[in-house]
């Protein structure tokens, strides 16, 4: 599936008065290939317990598929596995699979989870299923749904824990739920409004939406995950000069023929950008934060910060799953969410020492700046399922 990139998204939030979600969702892209795998489980009750055995499924889920088990064979293994529960006498967790291959070849299994939405051409698409059978240890229920179909540009794929579909049960508005249907129509109503919205955002909204349903109290754990095969969005981060000042033309050249958004983290990188374009730039006085310096505008350029420090205050963001990252947010929550938004990354680090850099009285990690984007860049890879390459100039 040439020039298409997998966007891969999710969101949770865990039931109402718990500690610990009983959903868990896991996502991995297999070493060395474009080829992504995403499970996410339903572990028995809530809590804790639940929390064991959605997060064991999930974990036994992706690495039997990423061996290439067979369907018979990575359920029963599952079934054999999970610790029994010491009040009901069973150890029962739902889980949905979904491996996607380098062509956009997509197989989908399901085993007591809600049926999964696609998305194509603006209208619900059904694909073609089968039912296969196992040999379940300490449940009843041994049937999965195994679907498989090729992809297409502009597809989207939605699934999620029954959290979302039953959202509301027994309010006035949803007395039985929301269901499924009115899920499909949902995302079909977002998707009309926003046609370019990304997995991440979309599987929040959907969540959000199941929340609302359950008055703001969460009557269950509540997880979506959500696939956009899209073509890919290019993001090029340059922070410091180049070694060379004689290399400062190329940089600039770099910059300006780049096809997709660009953002410059550094003042003095940004000076040697806007004297080579010949393009001024221009502080924003109204994106004044308290430990973070203000955002600056240039012609052709996504975003303009200061270097260090915001690119530190990046790598905090990023190892924050719980935090919520606002586009409009301050400098180092708008260059994440426009990683987050984006499918290839590019990195140029320039390897000059900065003369501002060389007083005592500055904080260490001035002096770190390879290393604050390589945290960056394994921690979006990994989290976030991006295509991430930093060069050195």
């Amino acid at each position: 599936m040439e020039s298409t990139f997998f966007d891969v998204g999710s969101y949770q939030i865990k039931k109402n008065g718990e500690s610990a979600p009983g959903d868990a969702f896991l996502s991995r892209k297999v070493e060395g290939r474009q080829r992504i795998i995403s499970v996410l489980s339903d572990g028995l009750g809530s809590g804790i317990r639940a929390n064991v055995l959605s997060s064991l499924t999930a974990t036994m889920a992706l690495r039997s598929v990423e061996k290439d088990l067979s369907v018979l064979k990575t359920a029963e293994l599952i079934s054999r596995t999970l610790p029994i529960c010491s009040i009901r006498q069973i150890s029962y967790a739902t889980f949905t699979i979904v491996d996607i291959d380098e062509q956009g070849d997509v197989q989908i299994l399901e085993y007591d989870n809600p049926h999964f939405i696609l998305i194509r051409n603006n209208e619900a698409s059904i694909p073609d299923e089968q039912t296969i059978c196992f040999k379940p240890e300490t449940v009843n229920r041994n049937e999965i749904r195994s679907c498989k179909f090729r992809a297409q540009p502009g597809d989207r794929l939605i699934f999620f824990s029954d959290g979302v579909t039953q959202s509301g049960l027994g309010t006035a508005p949803w007395p039985l739920g929301w269901g499924e249907e009115n899920v499909r129509d949902f995302i079909c109503k977002i998707l009309r409004k926003e046609p370019e919205i990304s997995s991440d955002k979309l599987s929040r909204k959907i969540v959000r939406e199941s929340l609302k349903n359950d008055v703001y109290k969460a009557m269950d754990d509540i997880t979506c995950g959500a696939v956009y095969f899209r073509k890919p969005r290019r993001l090029l981060i340059v922070s410091g000069p180049p070694y060379n000042a004689e290399r400062d033309p190329v940089l600039a050249e770099t910059i300006r023929d780049f096809q997709g958004r660009t953002i410059i983290s550094g003042g003095t990188t940004a000076n040697i950008v806007s004297r080579e374009l010949d393009r001024p730039i221009h502080v924003d006085l109204t994106s004044l934060y308290p430990d973070i310096p203000p955002v600056s505008g240039m012609e052709g350029i996504f975003l303009v910060t200061e270097g260090i420090i915001t690119l530190g205050r990046v790598s905090e963001y990023i190892k924050d799953s719980g935090r919520e990252i606002q586009p409009e947010g301050d400098p180092a929550e708008r260059i994440l969410a426009a990683m987050i938004d984006s499918d290839i990354i590019e990195f140029i680090i320039g390897t000059r020492i900065n003369d501002a850099h060389q007083d005592p009285n500055m904080p260490v990690e001035l002096e770190i700046r390879r290393n604050i984007i390589k945290k960056i860049a394994e921690a979006i890879k990994t989290k976030h399922l991006k295509e991430v390459h930093i060069s050195y100039i």
